[in-house]
């Protein structure tokens, strides 16, 4: 998977840019409209995560653009107003993102894009284990591993958001579809199956006061 990310603000674009080379994507950055045009004109991508406001070229010429190369792609910005998000998703846009956003908001929503238009990852390899979300099978050093459909996802879950920190709220929510009312169980239960299942004892970390995180 190509990305392009198209944001004025540096330590924003590096922030993004960071997240998803971590989990596999190339990433090309552009600080400025002509820059993103010149990228455009020369590369082929997957998704276009675009600012509106930008120097040189603002994101709603760049869309009109973009939507020629049926390429998809989501708007960042920090105009939040009803009346902006309507006119990115009419103009174009596959989603729209307001600023200051969550990163592993921002890297389901990419994920959920990228699933619409066949995109998505097929297949995820991480460490001994081998996961198949066409066949919805998980490997374990090449054995078959038995897991609840509830466990696959809490476990898709983590593998999809590496190295961040999960809070239980986030988990339950994602997974389960419904508000937390603080009742750890469920998730801590789900948490130590899959710990035993997969022998992640040390890679399903326990984040004090939050949640958990896989290192791995």
């Amino acid at each position: 998977m190509k990305v392009l990310i198209v944001e004025d603000e540096r330590p924003i674009n590096e922030l993004i840019e960071m997240s998803l080379s971590e989990r596999g994507y190339l990433c090309d950055c552009a600080y400025d409209g002509i820059t993103a045009a010149d990228f455009l004109q020369e590369n082929s991508y997957d998704l276009v995560l675009l600012d509106i406001m930008l120097p040189g070229v603002d994101g709603y010429s760049l869309i009109e653009y973009i939507r020629t190369l049926d390429t998809p792609a989501i708007f960042i910005t920090a105009k939040s107003s009803v009346e902006d998000r309507v006119k990115g998703l009419r103009m174009g846009a596959d989603d729209y993102i307001t600023k200051p956003f969550a990163i592993v908001e921002l890297l389901a929503r990419v994920e959920t894009v990228l699933r619409r238009y066949n995109k998505g990852e097929q297949r995820y390899v991480v460490g001994d284990v081998t996961i198949d979300t066409v066949s919805r099978t998980v490997l374990k050093a090449g054995t078959p591993v038995g897991l609840t459909l509830k466990e696959y996802e809490v476990l898709l879950l983590f593998v999809r958001n590496r190295h961040i920190a999960l809070f239980r709220e986030t988990i339950f929510q994602r997974v389960w579809q419904s508000d937390y009312l603080g009742d750890t169980r469920t998730i801590d239960l789900h948490v130590r199956r899959l710990r035993k299942k997969l022998g992640w004892e040390r890679e399903l970390k326990t984040v004090y006061k939050i949640g958990y995180r896989l290192e791995i």
